[in-house]
């Protein structure tokens, strides 16, 4: 026996799956876009090395900056003296080989670079480069 209704209902169709999903998209591409801007917040002029490795930046990264004043950066928040060894004791406790990324400007006081080489040097963290620009590059 076949049932007839009165009013057919149009077929629609259910869109709030689709917009959910865009709406996180969304969410990703903001979080990552603002995730590659945090090593360009500090100003730094980088020292130019025509013979320089491109080493890729890695999630576990550390990179301690030294601007032309000779404050300290760990990972672009403003660190003291005991900030950089608190956060570098905390690096070496959970991985003792974890990669350091010296970015000094390139008229960051030598004290401080030295500074932060002895900490890493204290904290047992030996796998410590310098961030330099390329030269060859035009």
């Amino acid at each position: 026996m076949a049932v007839k209704y009165e009013e057919e209902e149009k077929p629609e169709v259910q869109l709030t799956s689709m917009m959910d999903c865009i709406f996180l998209m969304l969410i990703f591409f903001l979080v990552s876009s603002q995730l590659k801007k945090i090593e360009k917040e500090i100003p730094l002029e980088l020292p130019v090395s025509n013979v320089a490795r491109d080493v890729k930046a890695t999630p576990d990264l550390i990179t301690v900056s030294v601007d032309s004043k000779g404050d300290l950066y760990v990972n672009s928040k403003p660190v003291g003296a005991a900030g950089l060894r608190s956060a570098l004791q905390a690096a070496a406790a959970e991985n003792p080989d974890r990669r350091i990324r010296i970015a000094g400007d390139i008229f960051a006081p030598f004290r401080s670079i030295v500074q932060v080489l002895d900490t890493c040097q204290q904290e047992k963290l030996t796998v410590v480069g310098i961030h330099t620009a390329d030269g060859l590059k035009k």
